[in-house]
């Protein structure tokens, strides 16, 4: 059908059901003030626009979870491989390749966060959802296995001041722990899924066990300064030094069990996920199913409110800033594998994905181009850019363009830094004076800038906040201030 004819016949029967109500918005005597077709036609366009703005939303979280599910198969199956011949050097780092380009697709879904989605909520009204068990950071590792203090790591950031794992009595486990009776890996408790599902349960969420961080650190092992850590010494550009050694014997066959079961649990929490976006899903059917602008209005305010409190609370604050002031290393986000300068550019990529309707895949060979080079998911919709332009302020949605170009600079130099400089983010962040903090600094404030325009488009629209005050007490204007 025609949409000249679409438009014709629902305005005939919005004025129908105007008539019948005493020609709504008059004065109930001529019906001088009931809706023109031309109105009409453009309300009723704004819907049809705003539906194809949550349905290439719905779209790309279909894709980037379905390669996040994918990629963390595909680590699996190194896992299991290396378990087989733990001796084996080739298949230790391919287990850790395999990590990394797991993170590819995973970090461009956090912008789905924030807004009560199937990755913070199972009900969707309470923050009871899977994402504490997939990603949560810092990690205890503490809890799990040995750890060096000292340097960036003293009592205060590995210290694991409560957990409901049943190990060494339910009782604090402060640094300094080696392989013993206090870890999860030197103690003799079962390594299952029931061990692993308490994670995240202390109010400090040292306790995390679970998700890519656990399996990160038992491949990595902490990033000290040095093999043997001495208080003052410059850190090092490399990554953790966990031995191939570590997983020899029968402590070495406890790390590799936990491996195997934290991988299991990842693939089983970030599959329910993802099938709660497949088409047809009661969620996803949910949010993408509107029948008027107010509940139109409601689902793209929840869009805007994940790109916004990712932009500037949760990547600025929680994820730059803090680890920048505080020149922490343990403040990181992927600390054992010097692999922040991906998350950061993953999380802001994922923000103009949902802006600019477009989902390019993810980074197979790990070579640092923007576009994807597998594209097997790939999608290209609506995007959010042209409604906001078409239906609110094109002034303002160019402006974001420009402010989400202004990041894009500044990520990729933190990559370039990292990947060819010789200085991964903790030594980008060891002085936030110094000059090799400065791509840092400028990419905090540009995200910023972007969660302001973002606030703006929300604004112009007629929706509420949608940038949460209260995801980071960092002031990310100011990337020296403290948090």
């Amino acid at each position: 059908m025609k949409l000249k004819k679409i438009v014709t016949s629902m305005y005939l029967a919005l004025l129908s059901g105007a008539l019948l109500t005493g020609c709504a918005g008059s004065d109930g005597s001529d019906g001088t003030n009931a809706p023109s077709a031309d109105s009409v036609a453009s309300a009723y366009a704004q819907l049809v626009d705003a539906r194809k703005v949550l349905d290439t939303n719905a779209d790309i979280a279909y894709a980037a979870y379905s390669d996040s599910v994918t990629t963390a198969i595909a680590l699996k199956t190194a896992i299991d491989l290396f378990a087989a011949s733990p001796a084996n050097s080739v298949l230790f780092n391919a287990a850790k390749t395999a990590w990394l380009v797991s993170r590819e697709p995973y970090g461009q879904t956090e912008v789905y966060r924030f807004r009560m989605s199937p990755i913070d909520s199972t009900d969707y009204t309470t923050e009871d959802g899977p994402e504490g068990d997939i990603n949560a950071w810092p990690l205890g590792e503490a809890l799990i296995d040995y750890v060096t203090t000292g340097t960036d790591f003293g009592d205060a950031q590995v210290g694991v001041t409560e957990h409901q794992t049943g190990l060494n009595g339910g009782a604090a486990i402060i640094g300094g722990a080696i392989t013993n009776a206090n870890t999860i890996i030197g103690s003799s408790i079962n390594i299952d899924q029931a061990l692993v599902a308490n994670t995240m349960t202390a109010v400090d969420e040292h306790d995390v066990i679970a998700g890519y961080h656990a399996i990160e650190f038992m491949l990595w092992g902490q990033d000290l300064n040095s093999a043997a850590p001495i208080a003052g010494t410059p850190r090092d550009a490399t990554a953790g030094h966990r031995p191939i050694s570590d997983f020899g014997g029968p402590t070495g066959a406890r790390r590799l069990l936990y491996l195997q079961v934290v991988v299991d649990k990842l693939i089983a929490d970030l599959t329910t996920v993802r099938e709660a976006w497949a088409p047809g899903a009661a969620y996803r059917t949910a949010f993408t199913s509107v029948s008027n602008q107010a509940q139109a209005n409601q689902k793209i305010e929840e869009i805007l409110t994940g790109m916004g409190t990712l932009s500037e609370g949760e990547l600025a604050g929680e994820r730059m800033q803090i680890a920048l002031v505080n020149n922490s290393q343990e403040d990181e986000h992927s600390c054992f594998s010097d692999n922040t300068h991906r998350d950061i550019w993953l999380n802001a990529q994922g923000v103009s994905n949902s802006y600019d309707g477009i989902y390019a895949g993810y980074d197979e060979d790990l070579n640092g181009t923007p576009a994807g080079d597998n594209t097997t998911s790939a999608v290209n919709g609506y995007s959010l850019k042209s409604y906001v332009a078409t239906y609110g302020s094109a002034s303002l949605a160019n402006d974001l363009s420009t402010k989400l170009t202004a990041t894009k600079v500044g990520y990729m130099a933190i990559d370039t830094d990292a990947r060819t400089g010789g200085k991964p983010f903790d030594l980008q962040i060891k002085d936030v004076d110094h000059a090799d903090a400065a791509h840092v600094k400028a990419t905090i404030i540009s995200l910023n800038a972007q969660a302001s325009d973002i606030q703006a488009i929300a604004t112009d629209l007629g929706l509420g906040d949608v940038v949460d005050d209260d995801a980071s007490e960092c002031t990310t204007s100011d990337p020296t201030a403290g948090c």
